[in-house]
């Protein structure tokens, strides 16, 4: 293997991408057996985050040293960097220029990106390093990634246990490995009845999905996570959860940066927050305007009119925000 690599995946990577994303990391540094390990975590752009001479803001100050050092040892060492689509063109700068001189034999580095590398990081790392690409997960890639993973931890998953899982917990792998670790400490083989009776509080993760597809503008996607949500919860809490997403994105529409929209929304910075930043000129003004008369009419229809209307009104809500948030009308 190189010792630089790049581990790609989707632009809008969700948390069973990014836990899949890190564990090919984690599993290219054990392969190049570096000595010791610097983990840079690039901060989202506009976050406004003091900046040196050199132009690198403060958390990635550190990545330039870690690149250019090797062992006291003599052995190399290990800089993973993750979120680097997140970097400045300036910082991007600074560090594709470390790593055109980097002595291979004291240092591996391994980029973690959900989306483009800005140039000409990205085009030297294109040339330089070992390419891995993760794709989108689908339930069917969950499927896969679950029978590996049950085998490795002595763990068969008997009759419709695969499925339960997957509708349970979505394609986060990250909680779909928690689960398993749970059912292989008391168990040789489960059911999906046994998991059904075992997990009966659902995570939030599922109307994190619901958002997901929306936001894509995939309307097929998006109904059928609302009929899985809708099987477990009450449609007031996602009504909710729609209101606090439009409110985030009215204010990263009107926000001059990152760091103001973070103060705006009085929160702290982070994954959840950069999804909406970044996607703030997705949707048009006008089309958030009528996203919010029709959260409205939502609201007041769920708590006039009958409940056998309630889903018909909810799917034609998801295949309109479809449209506005997902940019189709562009």
């Amino acid at each position: 293997m190189k010792s630089f690599v790049l581990v790609s995946g989707p632009r809008d990577a969700g948390p069973g991408e990014r836990e899949v994303m890190l564990h090919r990391a984690t599993a290219a540094l054990d392969q190049l057996e570096v000595d010791d390990v610097t983990r840079i975590d690039v901060p989202g752009r506009g976050s406004g985050d003091e900046q040196s001479d050199a132009g690198l803001r403060l958390p990635v100050q550190s990545l330039i040293p870690a690149l250019q050092s090797g062992s006291l040892f003599g052995d190399r060492v290990g800089v993973l960097v993750v979120d680097a689509q997140a970097l400045l063109k300036s910082e991007a700068e600074v560090i594709a220029e470390v790593i055109a001189v980097a002595d291979e034999s004291a240092v591996a580095a391994v980029f973690v990106a959900a989306g483009t590398i800005p140039a000409p990081l990205g085009k030297i790392l294109k040339a330089r390093a070992e390419q891995i690409s993760i794709r989108r997960l689908t339930e069917r890639s969950a499927h896969d990634w679950l029978a590996t993973a049950a085998r490795e931890r002595h763990l068969r998953l008997g009759d419709g246990a695969a499925d339960a899982l997957v509708k349970t917990f979505g394609t986060d792998v990250g909680s779909l490995g928690r689960a398993l670790d749970q059912l292989a400490i008391d168990h040789n083989v489960v059911s999906g009845a046994e998991i059904a009776d075992r997990f009966k509080n659902r995570p939030d993760e599922p109307v994190w999905m619901y958002g997901d597809a929306v936001s894509r503008g995939s309307v097929g996607d998006a109904l059928r996570r609302l009929e899985d949500f809708l099987h477990h919860e009450h449609p007031l809490v996602l009504l909710a959860y729609l209101s606090n997403d439009l409110r985030r994105r009215a204010l990263a529409s009107a926000a001059p940066d990152y760091e103001t929209f973070v103060a705006r929304d009085g929160g702290r910075p982070g994954y959840a927050l950069e999804k909406v930043w970044k996607a703030r000129n997705q949707t048009k003004g006008e089309d958030l305007r009528r996203a919010v008369d029709a959260l409205a009419r939502a609201d007041l229809a769920l708590k006039s009119q009958p409940e056998a209307t309630h889903r018909v009104m909810l799917e034609r809500l998801t295949v309109a925000l479809c449209r506005w948030y997902g940019g189709a009308r562009r």
